[in-house]
């Protein structure tokens, strides 16, 4: 049966602080809330799940968002209508990324900023991630656009960063001449 996860709101202090890195192996209780994120981040980009039962669409998670400050993330990620590639990252770093920046042309959201932030949030085009699976195995994965911003998005929850404070607030907006949006 679905049951919706506990994310807490921007308001939380602990959504502020820096995630301590995980241990293996991971106890019984993490594996069953990467299970739900799974879930419920998948469902809630399947407009039929997301009425159903009532979820803004979020294509990622990070355990500090649930109450837990552990380097946890998860992402699901849409390629294409109704598929979607899973990628649970145990203590993830980027260990590259490119030069080119861009940006979410329609901005960033967060589920656990339940308001509208205006403003472009520059990011790298490319990054390459290395961390561990669930089992403790050594993973590493190369992302592009929407995933690469997806990565760095969550791993700055790691960090006690909500994506609205990388807002220029002298320069919210780029414009397609200045930076590639997306």
């Amino acid at each position: 049966m679905f049951q919706k996860l506990n994310i807490l709101d921007e308001k939380e202090k602990i959504l502020r602080k820096k995630s301590e890195e995980a241990t293996f192996p991971l106890p019984q209780e993490y594996k069953d809330y990467i299970d739900r994120a799974i879930q419920e981040l998948t469902y809630s980009q399947i407009e039929e799940y997301a009425e159903k039962y009532d979820l803004r669409p979020g294509m990622g998670l990070a355990f500090p968002q649930i109450g837990i400050l552990k380097r946890i993330i998860i992402i699901v990620h849409e390629y294409e209508e109704g598929k979607f590639n899973n990628y649970v990252v145990i203590n993830p770093r980027i260990v590259s990324y490119s030069d080119e920046m861009i940006a979410a042309e329609e901005g960033e959201g967060c589920l656990s900023v339940n308001r509208d932030v205006e403003g472009h949030v520059k990011r790298h085009a490319r990054v390459t991630v290395e961390g561990y699976d669930v089992e403790g195995n050594k993973i590493r994965i190369r992302a592009r656009e929407e995933l690469s911003i997806a990565f760095q998005h969550e791993i700055d929850h790691l960090e006690g960063i909500l994506f609205y404070d990388r807002i220029d607030p002298k320069h919210q907006f780029y414009t397609e001449q200045e930076l590639r949006l997306i």
